[in-house]
């Protein structure tokens, strides 16, 4: 039951630590998301209730492991997304959207909104490290997690 134990909790801590950097990035440095960001931030946010709900299920492994496989499927489809968004952030492809934010409100605060909302492309990585962007650092760190609850959850079912 070690491999289950693992698979929870990388299950629950991955997108409890890429979340907070996430936000972190943007509310302490500054780093508005685009679109696509958000796009990688939701499956994220459905994995952690995902991972609670397999901590909460111990005592039944099995649907227990069902909640953790769901919660690395979530991890692995933001991974998906991330990669996507890395590449066009590469100029590999193009993107889906015309990759701006935009505020909602009413049509007369329409053309102030937009006037005060900052542009922000997918297609431009605001910030990387070792030529990786963030969208690529989630991509690949998302993807072997998600990689690795499956390896962990096979191997439990195998006990």
């Amino acid at each position: 039951m070690k491999s289950l134990s693992l698979a929870r909790a990388l299950a629950l801590l991955t997108p409890l630590l890429l979340l907070g950097g996430a936000y972190a990035s943007q509310y302490i440095g500054g780093l508005h998301p685009c679109e696509m960001c958000w796009w990688q931030r939701y499956p994220h946010m459905a994995a952690i209730p995902l991972a609670l709900a397999a901590y909460a299920l111990r005592a039944r492994p099995c649907i227990s492991a069902l909640f953790a496989g769901l919660a690395g499927l979530a991890i692995g489809i933001s991974g998906l997304i991330g990669l996507f968004h890395a590449g066009v952030e590469y100029g590999w492809w193009e993107g889906l959207t015309t990759c701006s934010t935009t505020a909602g409100g009413n049509a007369a605060d329409l053309l102030n909104q937009i006037w005060a909302t900052p542009l922000i492309r997918c297609d431009v990585a605001p910030w990387s490290l070792l030529g990786i962007s963030l969208a690529g650092y989630n991509g690949l760190l998302s993807s072997a997690v998600a990689l690795a609850i499956l390896a962990l959850l096979l191997k439990a079912r195998k006990a």
